[in-house]
């Protein structure tokens, strides 16, 4: 039971850290007053830029890659939706329906049809002393890749940030009221690109976490709609730090449940398993956690 409990642990942990990132950087975003849909396509950028930096340049390179092309994709959206003021949605469906296209079609333009295979170099998991010994929670927790540690960090420090300095003063500010934020003298604009620059970096760096600390080779649309989910997983975390890494472990244990669940002997039907994570998202969209409330903004930004 031990064994199945630290597993249970460790897939939760290794689900939810793309998501944690992905959605931390989207947190940062719309708190600018900006809907990031392009988060699904900026997702499937760093999962093909980490590919292609971890086999010319290494498992660091391939990290860097995936930042860049992430920030890439998301300077592609933020020139419709920040300098063009197009609809956020429309804009967004179209930026990552062009990253599903642009990397499915240069993967298979300089892999060829059988792929680049399990070829490329990955990080693997690095055990805290004494941390990684904590019965039941360390073995899950303080035994991940790298990357995990950088998505528990980004935690407190998007805290910090928003709440106890001026600049993320400003960006709140621009996600409450963005009149208000331009007559008191905050550039507006300059703050949503830095927001999407933040984002996308973040979002890179899940693609990228996908392919070198999980998965280790590429695929044609492995975001899988985790772009999508991270979203909601904002939402759900009511736009705060602390509760978005919440959601995120929430999404991560329901996708993980059915290991743990085939490990002690319960049958219970696998695409119910597979259904659970979304379900759970949904039920809390729906309400069922509590009410929400969306910086003031967001809603009128996004159509504008």
């Amino acid at each position: 039971m031990s064994v199945a409990i630290d597993a249970f642990a460790e897939a939760t942990v290794r689900t939810a850290t793309p998501l944690a990132l992905a959605a931390m950087g989207e947190l940062v975003v719309e708190r600018a007053g900006i809907i990031n849909i392009s988060l699904e396509g900026i997702i499937i950028s760093g999962c093909f830029g980490a590919l292609v930096g971890a086999t010319h340049v290494g498992a660091l390179g391939g990290y860097v890659a995936s930042m860049a092309c992430g920030i890439a994709i998301a300077l592609v959206f933020a020139a419709f939706a920040v300098w063009l003021r197009t609809d956020q949605i429309i804009a967004g469906t179209a930026v990552t329906l062009l990253a599903v296209g642009l990397t499915g079609t240069l993967y298979r333009a300089l892999y060829g049809p059988a792929g680049a295979g399990l070829s490329i170099p990955t990080t693997g998991p690095i055990a805290l002393p004494g941390l990684s010994k904590i019965p039941m929670l360390g073995p899950g927790f303080f035994n991940q890749p790298m990357v995990a540690y950088v998505a528990y960090l980004l935690v407190p420090l998007v805290w910090w940030w928003m709440y106890k300095t001026h600049a993320g003063l400003a960006l709140r500010a621009v996600g409450e009221s963005p009149d208000a934020a331009q007559a008191a003298g905050i550039q507006v604009n300059r703050m949503r690109l830095g927001a999407l620059i933040v984002g996308g970096a973040a979002g890179g760096l899940a693609g990228g976490t996908l392919v070198l600390a999980q998965a280790g080779t590429f695929a044609e649309g492995m975001s899988a709609g985790r772009g999508f989910i991270a979203i909601a997983i904002v939402v759900l975390g009511r736009w705060h730090p602390g509760g978005v890494v919440i959601a995120a472990l929430l999404f991560g244990a329901g996708s993980a449940l059915q290991f743990l669940l085939q490990a002690i002997g319960v049958a219970v039907p696998y695409q119910f398993l597979l259904a659970l994570p979304y379900l759970l998202t949904l039920a809390g969209l729906a309400g069922l956690a509590g009410r929400v409330r969306a910086p003031a903004g967001l809603a009128t930004e996004a159509s504008r």
